[in-house]
């Protein structure tokens, strides 16, 4: 009798384990992957959040007693205050217009969220346009114009108020601001 040879059936059975060792890691990645996609994205809401932003004088027109403007860059982070996942943790990158003559003070600009897909949202604003409806947005409003990806075709409004942070270190003329917004937008 030919005595059994133990290799002939250790390589089916390696090969087994490892075809249920990668449909386990198939499955794995397939809930991961769901998991980090989430819940589709709602059509329309109203949401609160804050950006937390750094601002940067880029340059500044000052004729003592006339008036100044400065341009101004912004950057920073959303954060969603009801912890949901519309406007949070989204970069925000803004550019306006700081202006100052006689009884004339406002800032002008627009911004652009954008979100860790590489999605982004458009947005205007005006700090002379106040909701009175909403008496503690009491510094704006956004106007929402656009967006890319899963925000192509949003609208909206976001009347913001204004808290001013402490000065950041160092040189420069850095400024930071809390921007809470309370945000009513709709995608069509």
């Amino acid at each position: 009798m030919r005595p059994i040879n133990p290799s002939k059936y250790a390589i089916p059975a390696v090969a087994m384990t490892l075809a249920k060792a990668t449909l386990v890691a198939g499955a794995l990645v397939a809930i991961a992957t769901a998991a980090a996609l989430g819940e589709p994205i709602e059509k329309k809401g109203t949401t609160p959040y804050v950006t937390h932003f750094i601002f940067k004088p880029l340059m500044s027109i000052d004729i003592s007693g006339l008036g100044t403007a400065t341009a101004l860059e912004a950057v920073g982070t959303t954060q969603n205050m009801k912890g949901e996942k519309m406007l949070d943790k989204m970069s925000a990158h803004c550019t306006a217009l700081n202006v100052a003559s006689g009884d004339k003070k406002y800032i002008d600009g627009a911004c652009v969220l954008a979100d860790s897909d590489g999605d982004k949202i458009f947005s205007t604003f005006d700090t002379r346009d106040l909701d009175k409806s909403q008496p503690k947005m009491d510094c704006g409003t956004h106007i929402i114009t656009g967006g890319t990806g899963k925000y192509k075709g949003i609208t909206g409004s976001e009347p913001f108020a204004c808290i001013t942070m402490p000065a950041p270190a160092g040189p420069g003329g850095y400024f930071a601001m809390d921007i809470p917004h309370n945000t009513t937008w709709e995608i069509k």
